[in-house]
């Protein structure tokens, strides 16, 4: 008997191990973790390839060679990418096309989806269906019902402090929260953001809501197009309406409160220092997202783009250093490194030749899979100071391209923001 049992306590524990080992070689597929529940997730096989092949493939992407710096080797973020903001290359990139959930840096989507919707000077009193449905712990810039805001007022709340109170109430004004999802994932698909799929239009984590750091530098690359939207983005600190008052005499009076912005990079922290030339644009973070951002910065004439998502390392402000280290290659191999990819043009931009392949959207919350390049959009030659984004005004010149107005913007105020950082 217990020769027995020795021989069925061996034969369980030879099965043990074959199963331990089992599950240790298995295919990722089969237990491919998800962002909610694990920080060691993989990129999935396949990915969209928008804007060129490599893009779609897993790992990082780069050409190094002579003269080329090496990359950062404290870089832990899922997913990231350095562009070119005027010439959309993309520099170097770190699974660009793995879809993530955004957190709030969804709020450039939704600011250049409906910024030229409504003037600037316009104005709403709030209700309290405008705040309903908001997440729980949401971030809130202290918009209180039964109180007027201009737009302008909104659209700060937005960008500093990522009030997804303001978000509500300028979704009421834009018909309510499902229409303003609808609009923003056509946007989205006219970007060829193609990895995005819009559930709450302020980024708060929803079910299926995903993007990926090649999208979101592509709603940063449409929204700095607009002047509003650069405005916004780059303000550092302003006043806000507060909450209208009666004295003991009866008398009505409303006061403001400062906001300051969130993104660090702008307006800095106790451990992080403002970088030099950054001029927004938005950052984000929740449970299932982490800490994600998209900022933009020019030095020496050069405008550049970087996204950074969900860095492993979870030390205060880590995802602003990451994003600090890029920025600091990025300006350092811009001009040396060939690129590894480019930022699409809007579908509305298209040639009217039908020489733009079509890419096809990846089906709801899947992978993504689109084959298409899109060329990245023209630039006007030579420098000046206060270099402009891709699309917009050059010295009073409108350049079209194709179908649409894609426009190159070589006057980007710049001074004008670095003036509005010095004030106290």
């Amino acid at each position: 008997m217990p020769a027995l049992q020795k021989t069925v306590s061996r034969t369980l524990l030879v099965a043990s191990a074959v199963l331990v080992s089992m599950s240790l070689t298995a295919p990722a597929a089969l237990a491919a973790p998800t962002p909610k529940t694990s920080r060691s997730a993989v990129p999935p096989a396949n990915m969209s390839t928008v804007g060129g092949a490599r893009l779609g493939q897993a790992g990082t992407q780069v050409n190094l060679a002579a003269g080329v710096p090496v990359l950062p080797k404290d870089l832990t973020a899922r997913s990231w990418i350095v562009a070119d903001a005027e010439s959309g290359k993309v520099l170097a990139a770190h699974n660009a096309h793995w879809r993530l959930p955004p957190a709030s840096t969804l709020k450039m989507l939704f600011a250049d989806t409906l910024l030229p919707k409504f003037p600037k000077t316009q104005t709403h009193k709030a209700v309290a269906s405008d705040l309903a449905g908001m997440g729980a712990g949401s971030s809130l810039v202290g918009i209180k019902e039964n109180e007027t805001y201009s737009v302008r007022d909104l659209w700060l709340g937005v960008f500093l402090r990522s009030g997804n109170d303001a978000v509500h109430v300028l979704s009421a004004m834009n018909g309510g929260v499902p229409q303003t999802v609808e609009d923003m994932n056509a946007h989205a698909q006219d970007l060829q953001a193609l990895d995005t799929y819009v559930v709450s239009p302020d980024g708060y984590d929803a079910p299926r809501q995903v993007s990926s750091a090649y999208d979101l530098t592509l709603f940063a690359r449409s929204g700095l197009q607009k002047k509003d939207f650069r405005e916004y983005c780059s303000t550092v600190r302003a006043q806000f309406p507060g909450e209208t008052k009666k004295d003991k005499k009866g008398k009505t009076t409303r006061g403001s409160f400062e906001i300051q912005n969130t993104d660090r990079l702008l307006a800095g922290d106790y451990d992080v220092s403002v970088y030099p030339g950054i001029a927004g644009v938005k950052n984000g973070n929740t449970t299932n997202a982490g800490a994600t951002f998209t900022g933009v910065a020019e030095r020496g004439g050069r405008v550049l783009l970087v996204t950074v998502m969900n860095p492993e390392k979870k030390d205060h402000n880590e995802v602003y250093r990451e994003t600090a280290r890029l920025f600091d290659w990025g300006f350092k191999a811009a001009g040396k490194v060939q690129p590894v990819g480019e930022l699409a043009r809007p579908r509305s931009a298209q040639p009217a030749d039908g020489a733009q392949a079509d890419a096809k959207a990846p089906a709801e919350g899947g992978t993504g899979g689109s084959s298409a390049k899109p060329v990245a959009s023209a630039s006007v030659g030579g420098g000046s100071r206060g270099m402009g984004i891709a699309l917009g005004v050059a010295g009073g010149v409108l350049v079209l391209l194709a179908a649409g107005v894609f426009l190159v913007n070589r006057r980007w105020p710049l001074p004008d923001l670095m003036r509005r950082r010095s004030r106290p």
